[in-house]
């Protein structure tokens, strides 16, 4: 049996439909994921962000983490030592929601908080910390990997 024409444009269509229904199964079985649920709430509310980073960055020195031996950890400005503060720390994993955690900024007098680093996966982060002192917001984002 020869091929004409007419069965070679058959089987490009065969194979045609065969990669559409290849490429809708494979895109029922990605998973997105959002940064947030309430995005557009959050999104109204975005310039006090701006303005917290815009205080932060006004600061003598910029907030710190670092790893040691198995704790995290977080040092706000020289400015804050001494102050009343209050906030929340948000380590956002950057490729999997499941690994977010989001905990209370207790700083001692120095301005320093010790976290251990156990309870958060090994991954890449973006710890996004937001605090208030003196009744004014700041805000920082730092890239952080846990190892």
């Amino acid at each position: 049996m020869t091929l004409n024409w007419g069965h070679k444009l058959a089987f490009v269509y065969i194979a045609f439909i065969m990669f559409m229904f290849f490429l809708v199964y494979k895109s029922t079985k990605s998973d997105f994921q959002l940064v947030t649920k309430d995005y557009y709430k959050e999104e109204l509310a975005y310039q006090q962000v701006i303005d917290g980073t815009n205080r932060a960055n006004e600061l003598s020195t910029y907030l710190s983490i670092e790893q040691v031996k198995g704790k995290i950890i977080i040092q706000l400005p020289v400015e804050m030592k001494g102050k009343n503060t209050e906030g929340e720390i948000w380590f956002y994993c950057i490729n999997n929601n499941k690994n977010d955690q989001r905990i209370k900024l207790l700083v001692n007098e120095e301005g320093t908080q010790v976290i251990e680093a156990g309870i958060l996966n090994p991954a890449n982060y973006k710890v996004k910390i937001n605090w208030k002192a003196d009744n004014l917001n700041y805000y920082s984002e730092k890239l952080f990997s846990i190892k």
